[in-house]
């Protein structure tokens, strides 16, 4: 079963170097979002305006497969 790797990027890097063994890029996809989600969730207050947060989702060969962003701007 292939490995992916779940990437943090805010702050300071979060890199996974444990990863996931998964069916396909399609479960990849789907564990990427719930575990963006949650992650984002566990920010609380602490996201504001002006900052982005992102997850990369890699293959065992660290072959970029998706790109999960949440910028904050606030509105002119």
């Amino acid at each position: 079963m292939p490995r992916y790797f779940f990437n943090v990027f805010y702050g300071p890097s979060n890199v996974d170097v444990i990863g996931e063994d998964l069916p396909d890029e399609q479960a990849a996809w789907h564990e990427g979002t719930r575990v963006a989600g949650e992650l984002f969730h566990d920010l609380d207050d602490g996201f504001r305006p002006g900052q982005e947060w992102r997850l990369e989702i890699t293959d065992d060969a660290k072959n970029l497969l998706y790109v999960i962003r949440i910028s904050g701007e606030q509105a002119k």
